[in-house]
């Protein structure tokens, strides 16, 4: 494309700011058709004929792009509008400084305006950013834009640091050099602040709305008390599913005192009926504590069988850790092979503490089962005799009671066939309440009478049997203490011939086997025991000790250290000391036995229990 020389012969004052406004672009100051600028050239001719020149701020173009990298500064170009031109600042000046933005901020501040701009000039320039909804200018060289939105301002503070030419004039009072920043206005602080409350109203409903949603719901009201709903809640109370509605109910009616003396027997009989819950609830606990009980079991036995399985793994690094198998791996083998038999053991203990703690519980309560129930029998007859006469005392407490509401029945029935004509309506309606309430609490009392009255039978058929149980008993005591004697009268008679002698060792081995199942009685009885000087238990906490150790070295197939064993034991008692413990392990050769495992820095003294070996050799 060439164009013609003739059609830049127009007049031009000053070349200077067309070519330092190329410089700025890095461009050479050459014309379209590549010579030098003429010095009448003028720049609103440096476009093709019939084009119209591109300006950043038309609509579709943008005058600030919609991401701005901070690696890449924008290049700004020069701004044609119908009266002015603007020319972009030069690209290696630093940016203009600007204040901090005030919330909500819509009004700018520009200065550096020509002294003969007008209104019309700024809404031409700055018209283009977004819709303005003020213009404040004052008589000097700077004016105040308030525009209708909050993101024009960053268009309009893109032009900040532009230098202005009105026209093609060069004259001081027609060139300025624009400076755009934020002003704080008592309008966009009101706007904002008001966007701001009706944000946080906005927000206060929406939290409501989810606490509502979240919110359970309110129970439905409790009815007032009346004839019908009595006798409605009467019924649900005796239902199984809706006796837990039913109370909170009747709670809330004694809460308001509903009862008065004219419908008293009807809360009586509902509390009577509430009452009658306790038997079903009590069956329902145990039911439960049974499951409980056979949860406990199951567990146990799972707890066991992991145990036994952890011994094992343990018995499998001990036979690896041997010399005959230790030799033959190679040294980071060996460290595996200890840490994982470490890890193991710590594991096995832990379950043995817990399978042992387990057993200790019920160990224990069996001991609080045994202390509860008496060991002789006749503490277990006079318990049976004591609930034989209570189980009396309540059939006889019943009866009354039924007597009792009888006597009211025919009262009722008596007042209600005299003052008939008197009452009215609603008081026969009560009187027939109150009646069916006492037929239902008779019914009541009845079952509750033959219930009793079973209870009774059965007791007594019990204390029967135990009765005859310990007439057996003191008849096999008897035998027994004739046996015992028949037996110390035997050396008397050992004087006598040889032909004697025989024939009282005849008749001795006769009574061998009553002999032999009276013996433990008859040590404990009649004759007086004799205390062994040579015993290596001297008292009951040392054999109580001696127990409790061998139920734990039980436990440890592989020995215990010493230290382990009293780490054990003063749990139990704070003041076991290990020289004890270790003397009286010494004084039972046949049920402890001390040995030494492990090699070099590693040997270690563990005490083991013999007692199934050691009761051969004694």
């Amino acid at each position: 494309m060439t164009m013609d020389s003739n059609s830049m012969t127009m007049p031009m004052p000053d070349p200077n700011p067309w070519a330092t406004a190329m410089n700025n672009l890095g461009m050479p100051p050459i014309g379209i058709t590549g010579q030098q600028l003429m010095p009448d050239f003028d720049p609103s001719l440096g476009m093709m004929a019939g084009i119209t020149p591109l300006n950043p701020m038309m609509a579709g173009l943008g005058m600030v792009p919609t991401q701005l990298s901070q690696d890449f500064p924008v290049m700004k170009e020069i701004i044609h509008c119908k009266s002015c031109t603007l020319f972009p600042p030069n690209p290696n000046l630093p940016p203009p400084a600007t204040r901090d933005r005030p919330p909500g901020c819509k009004t700018v501040f520009v200065g550096g305006l020509p002294e003969n701009s007008t209104e019309q000039l700024i809404v031409e320039v700055f018209g283009q950013c977004g819709e303005i909804t003020a213009i404040r200018k004052s008589k000097k060289n700077f004016c105040h834009i308030r525009f209708a939105e909050e993101f024009t301002v960053d268009k309009a503070l893109f032009l900040s640091g532009y230098r202005i030419r009105l026209g093609s004039s060069t004259d001081k009072k027609d060139t300025g050099r624009l400076h755009v920043d934020f002003a704080q206005a008592r309008d966009d602080l009101y706007e904002w602040e008001c966007h701001q409350r009706m944000m946080a109203r906005e927000e206060r409903h929406r939290r409501k709305i989810e606490d509502d949603l979240l919110r359970p719901p309110s129970p439905p009201p409790i009815v007032h008390y009346s004839e019908h709903e009595c006798s409605q809640l009467g019924d649900k109370i005796k239902d199984d599913g809706k006796f837990s509605e039913a109370v909170h109910v009747l709670l809330t009616w004694l809460e308001r005192g509903e009862v008065n003396r004219r419908n008293a027997n009807n809360f009586y009989s509902m509390i009577q009926a509430s009452n009658g819950h306790i038997r079903r609830l009590t069956g329902e606990k145990s039911q439960h504590e049974k499951e409980v009980e056979e949860a406990k079991e199951k567990f146990k036995i799972a707890l066991a069988g992991i145990v036994g399985q952890f011994e094992q793994i343990v018995s499998v690094f001990q036979a690896a850790s041997k010399q005959k198998a230790w030799d033959h791996f190679s040294k980071a083998q060996r460290k595996n092979l200890d840490m994982w038999r470490k890890q193991a053991e710590e594991i096995r203990n832990m379950h043995n503490e817990q399978l042992m703690g387990i057993r200790r519980e019920e160990e224990m309560e069996m001991s609080d089962d045994d202390m509860e129930d008496s060991p002789d029998s006749k503490d277990s007859e006079d318990s049976g005799v004591s609930q034989a006469e209570a189980l009396k005392e309540e059939n006889d407490s019943l009866r009354c009671q039924l007597d009792a509401y009888r006597n009211e029945v025919e009262l009722l029935k008596q007042e209600q066939g005299k003052n008939q004509p008197m009452f009215s309506s609603e008081e026969d309606n009560t009187h027939s309440q109150q009646l069916s309430f006492l037929h239902q609490a008779l019914q009541g009392m009845q079952k509750q009478l033959l219930k009793m009255r079973e209870e009774l039978k059965e007791r007594e058929g019990e204390l029967e049997k135990s009765l005859e149980d310990k007439q057996q008993l003191n008849n096999q005591v008897q035998n027994l203490k004739e046996g015992l004697q028949n037996l110390q009268n035997t050396p008397a008679l050992e004087t006598s011939t040889q032909d004697d002698r025989g024939s009282e060792d005849s008749a001795n081995q006769t009574s061998e086997a009553t002999v032999s199942t009276v013996v433990s009685c008859s040590q404990e009885k009649e004759a007086p025991t004799e205390k062994n000087p040579l015993s290596p238990v001297h008292s009951e906490r040392e054999a109580l000790l001696v127990g409790i150790i061998s139920t734990f070295l039980h436990v440890h197939p592989f020995g215990a250290s010493i230290e382990y064993i009293c780490s054990y034991l003063q749990r139990l008692d704070t003041k076991i000391n290990t020289g004890e413990v270790e003397a009286l392990l010494s004084r039972l050769p046949c049920t402890f036995r001390q040995e030494l495992t492990g090699v070099g820095a590693s040997l270690e003294k563990r005490w083991n229990f013999c007692g199934f070996q050691g009761i051969k050799s004694t």
